[in-house]
């Protein structure tokens, strides 16, 4: 099922009566879900994608804009008549009733022609458990599974009515690091088997990255990018996309372009064209350099980390606008751990110049 969100826009009261303005969460969101894809809504806390997809689900009315469920209008629908599953952040499942009781509680309140036997919910419920592979728990209470375990029921009890549309509302935060993992996997799993159109909310770029078809990266209510996660992740249209993918994340520097070279500090980087000379703000992802006892970039040393897979590079620069640059190089290079400085020359697709006020990406082309 396509989901077509037209200029839509939520507004709250401000609860300081002294400001007559009202809070804008959500400011003119103009986008197309494809059917049957996995979209993350990404972003830091009240950012407004939880906002955003309780629009979507009905459980909030939108002050501006409209909802479509494909060609069909949705947006003054009551939840229960979108067709839409919705997986909590805390499960919400009752701890008095089993797994196949709490899988089987949203098609008991089907009525008319809707209405099944018990028979029907019981086989319905099982083929939901299966699906999340926990059939074999169907007699247990909540309180007898683990996290993972609660999270896949509340995800079975979403797919139970097949939902023309999934909403997960961050459903890995109360999960520890490994189960993360596995669950992530599983939705990917389970999205991929139904292909249900799914909306996953998270504030965690690992997540978003590792398994939507598309990301859309919020700020402040507003839209700032949309784009697979490895586009997004590669070509940041501005500074707060570029800073909040990637882990570690980006190296900010202050810098400036001098008659067509890059200057971070005293070093003369880069040399490129296309930018008139300006103070801007540079971007160097992590992987973005590679050590050359000839290179323009001289950092001094603080900590080598060999990771196994790859070597964390811990430096300083006078340009940095952190305390610390890091930098992952490959194993291949053998880095003596007892060097004080060390010279990096830069890979130029890693890095991203931005106007030192807005924030916007300026785009540059390398001189040979």
């Amino acid at each position: 099922m396509k989901v077509v969100l037209e200029h839509l826009t939520k507004k709250f009261p401000n609860r300081n009566r002294k400001i007559k303005e009202d809070v804008i969460a959500v400011n003119d969101f103009d986008f197309e879900i494809p059917d049957g894809k996995l979209i993350a809504l990404l972003g830091p806390s009240g950012c407004g994608k939880s906002t955003t997809l309780n629009l979507i689900c009905g459980l909030l009315a939108p002050s501006s804009g409209r909802i479509l469920f494909g060609d069909i209008d949705v947006t003054k629908l009551p939840p229960e008549n979108r067709g839409v599953g919705l997986v909590f952040q805390n499960y919400a499942l009752y701890p008095h009733l089993t797994v196949l009781q709490n899988i089987m509680f949203p098609l008991e309140n089907l009525k008319g022609k809707d209405k099944m036997t018990k028979e029907e919910m019981k086989k319905k419920a099982a083929e939901s458990a299966k699906i999340v592979q926990i059939d074999h728990l169907l007699e247990r209470r909540p309180g007898e599974l683990s996290g993972g375990q609660q999270q896949r029921v509340a995800i079975a009890r979403a797919l139970v009515k097949r939902p023309r549309v999934l909403l997960l509302d961050e459903p890995l935060s109360n999960l520890d690091a490994r189960l993360r993992l596995q669950t992530r996997e599983e939705i990917r799993r389970i999205q991929r088997e139904t292909g249900i159109t799914t909306v996953f909310v998270t504030h965690d770029q690992d997540e978003a990255m590792s398994i939507s078809d598309m990301i859309v990266v919020m700020e402040a209510g507003i839209l700032q990018q949309i784009g697979k996660p490895q586009e997004v992740y590669d070509d940041p249209v501005n500074l707060f996309v570029a800073k909040f993918l990637g882990t570690p994340a980006i190296n900010v520097f202050d810098g400036r372009v001098e008659k067509g070279e890059l200057v971070i500090g005293k070093d003369r980087v880069l040399k490129i064209s296309g930018v008139p000379d300006q103070e801007v703000t540079v971007g160097i992802r992590p992987e973005g350099f590679w050590v050359d006892d000839e290179g323009p970039l001289l950092c001094k040393v603080r900590a080598v980390e060999v990771m196994g897979r790859d070597v964390s590079i811990v430096s300083t620069h006078e340009g940095s606008q952190a305390e610390q640059i890091r930098s992952i190089i490959s194993t291949d290079f053998h880095m003596d751990t007892t060097r004080k400085e060390v010279r990096f020359a830069l890979k130029p697709r890693k890095v991203h110049l931005f106007d030192k006020k807005t924030g916007e990406r300026i785009r540059f082309e390398v001189k040979e």
